[in-house]
């Protein structure tokens, strides 16, 4: 980055900033209330009702009961906890799991590791747009399988998934549904009954809370074999002394996500980004992902024919990702891309933009202007 370049974040997908009214709520708790949340005692009872406080506001946002409220240590967590928790609890009933090409890892490597002990597991594919055909759950469903897991929306592109209509078809075979939320938490409505799933992953540092706390939704009845054992905490379903402080920051962004009007601003800099784009480049910039199913914070372009690293050097202090790995003589796409079929010299050219609550139409201006004053120039 030059010394005169100021950094620009467009990198909200990754990970976001904690919010100043969520770190307000961490502050005071950094001195206390310090005893364990389980503790008898005067301090324990001042921690569990801030505990009990934090699992109210992370239900209210899903409509659920905070009973339904696991919390974890993040969105790998809950993801790992979702696949092996169902699969060791109903292994006896099934063995056989449906997910996507455009999972995360932490849905896709789980998968792969229950594969090693005894799992059937179907990956169904996506169209060029990264949309699941809920027809091909239908078809992979089979007598034994326990769990269908879809991610709500994907994090390299912003295709939003059919998950009510994915989880109708589940519950039709008395199939367990599970959505990584991760992404979608704070910028589409996430409530779990009209979202139709058992279980839900939310991610604290996607949600402007630190990193290192996340909570997983189970639909109540639902059986959870622990990944973590120990002690009875969280109902038996993960073990470990609550942490009180991140539980709070958790709750706190939930409360804040839960209004989701400003997103109509995030949605208007996203296009404003897109067109302005589109009237430098024309056909030698394509979007990546679905045209309208499509996170309002999320835009995911290629640069036809170009190395989506070389755009990010010419932005120069631009924090955004690309979506290809290029080697001396080769590139690879992310699986995301490669999933959709995008074409090597259109992928290679993938930098995706991620917007947030501070970014600012100046910013957008500002990318723009530097895409025309440094790579069309050969940065």
């Amino acid at each position: 980055m030059s010394a005169l370049a100021r950094p620009i974040y467009l990198d909200y997908n990754a990970s976001t900033p904690i919010d100043p009214r969520v770190a307000a709520v961490m502050r005071p708790l950094l001195d206390g209330p310090y005893a364990n949340p389980s503790a008898s005692h005067a301090g324990g009872r001042i921690a569990r009702i801030l505990l009990d406080r934090a699992r109210a506001q992370v239900a209210d946002l899903l409509g659920c009961g905070p009973d339904e409220v696991v919390f974890t240590s993040g969105g790998s967590e809950s993801d790992n906890l979702a696949l092996t928790g169902v699969f060791f609890a109903l292994r006896e009933r099934g063995d056989h799991i449906i997910t996507t090409a455009v999972e995360h890892p932490a849905i896709l490597e789980p998968a792969r590791f229950l594969e090693r002990l005894g799992a059937r597991v179907t990956v169904v594919p996506v169209d060029p747009t990264g949309r699941v055909d809920p027809d091909d759950v239908r078809r992979a469903i089979t007598p034994r399988t326990i769990l269908v897991s879809v991610m709500h929306a994907n994090n390299e592109v912003g295709t939003i998934q059919p998950i009510a209509e994915i989880g109708e078809i589940a519950h039709e075979h008395g199939v367990l549904v599970h959505t990584d939320a991760a992404q979608s938490v704070g910028k589409i409505p996430t409530r779990v009954d009209e979202l139709g799933v058992d279980l839900l992953t939310i991610a604290g540092h996607k949600l402007y809370a630190p990193k290192g706390v996340g909570a997983l939704y189970v639909r109540r009845g639902v059986t959870l074999e622990p990944l973590i054992h120990g002690a009875g905490h969280e109902a038996g379903r993960r073990a470990g002394t609550e942490g009180v402080l991140l539980a709070a920051a958790l709750g706190e962004a939930c409360k804040l996500a839960a209004d989701l009007r400003p997103l109509a601003e995030t949605r208007r800099l996203r296009d404003r980004l897109w067109d302005g784009l589109r009237a430098r480049y024309g056909d030698g910039v394509v979007l990546n992902g679905h045209p309208t199913q499509r996170l309002p914070n999320t835009i995911n372009v290629s640069f036809v024919g170009r190395v989506g690293a070389d755009i990010l050097a010419a932005l120069d202090g631009v924090a955004a990702s690309t979506g290809a790995a290029c080697h001396a003589d080769s590139v690879e796409l992310s699986p995301v891309l490669r999933a959709m079929g995008v074409p090597t010299v259109v992928g290679m050219g993938a930098v995706r933009f991620s917007l947030g609550r501070m970014t600012t139409e100046a910013e957008i201006d500002e990318v723009l202007d530097r895409l025309a004053a440094r790579y069309e120039r050969g940065g």
